[in-house]
């Protein structure tokens, strides 16, 4: 293989180990109420399947899903090959139907959530499983149950970890009393979360980085003179605690310059 592939950190003290950059998938599975600077069809199996080859062969194994990314979950129980050698990343909380969000973040909702996703990915553990915020993250974490039955369901072995993909400082400071792992924004337009991550990395917890190209938007509004993909891929790991970053692409092309730009931050 000519090229260099991707390396990998510990997610925290999950156990797992995962690529520094891994592949989001809302893409393959949802476009309509999305925040893409442009709109984009969806694509079809073969290059879903492609996609996820290309992936493989670039070094990357971790891969984030969510049940409000349309049929993503679906799609990829159906077209992902060699589960073992993939750490998957789903979410409870959001759905997404006729257009809109909506959420809940009851227990039985949680575990309802769980059992469907292991379903669809036609799998029988997912490697982590995240919150999907709303917004009020402490609200969710001090008024619901949803961290205690992921905590049941991880004992159950039906998930390997947990935590929550908040967006708020406080939420994730609060948050991580009870994960394993966090999924938080950061970029060099939004760095709020840089002291998260740092408590984070003294705990031993994982963190995974999303909007880490704000979007697309950082690199639709790049000057001509900078390179957005590999300014943000180094201001993000420079920050010690990074597990991975999640950038989700339908593109070959895009794909492979954020693998290299992953690989050029990390060495």
């Amino acid at each position: 293989m000519s090229e260099q592939l991707l390396p990998t950190n510990p997610l925290g003290r999950t156990g797992l180990t995962v690529s520094c950059l891994g592949l989001g998938t809302v893409k393959i599975g949802r476009n309509e109420g999305v925040k893409y600077p442009t709109g984009f069809a969806l694509p079809d199996d073969q290059q879903v399947r492609d996609i996820l080859a290309l992936a493989r062969e670039l070094g990357i194994n971790l891969i984030d899903t969510a049940p409000a990314y349309g049929n993503s979950e679906e799609r990829l129980g159906k077209l992902l090959t060699n589960r073992h050698d993939w750490v998957i990343c789903s979410k409870v909380g959001e759905e997404f139907a006729d257009g809109q969000s909506f959420f809940d973040f009851s227990g039985k909702h949680v575990r309802r959530s769980i059992e469907r996703s292991l379903k669809r990915l036609r799998t029988d553990y997912i490697d982590t499983v995240l919150v999907h915020s709303d917004g009020n993250d402490e609200a969710i974490i001090r008024s619901t149950d949803c961290f205690e039955v992921l905590s049941r369901c991880k004992e159950e072995g039906m998930i390997r970890s947990f935590g929550m993909s908040t967006k708020t400082v406080a939420g994730g400071r609060l948050a991580l009393q009870e994960s394993d792992v966090l999924m938080v924004t950061y970029n060099p337009g939004a760095a709020a979360d840089a002291e998260v991550i740092d408590l984070a990395h003294s705990q031993g917890k994982g963190i995974l980085i999303k909007k880490a190209l704000n979007s697309g938007h950082a690199v639709a509004d790049a000057a001509a003179t900078v390179d957005p993909v590999q300014a943000s891929m180094n201001f993000i790991f420079a920050r010690a605690g990074v597990s991975a970053i999640i950038v989700g692409t339908i593109n070959s092309v895009h794909l492979r310059e954020n693998a290299r730009a992953a690989i050029a931050a990390c060495s």
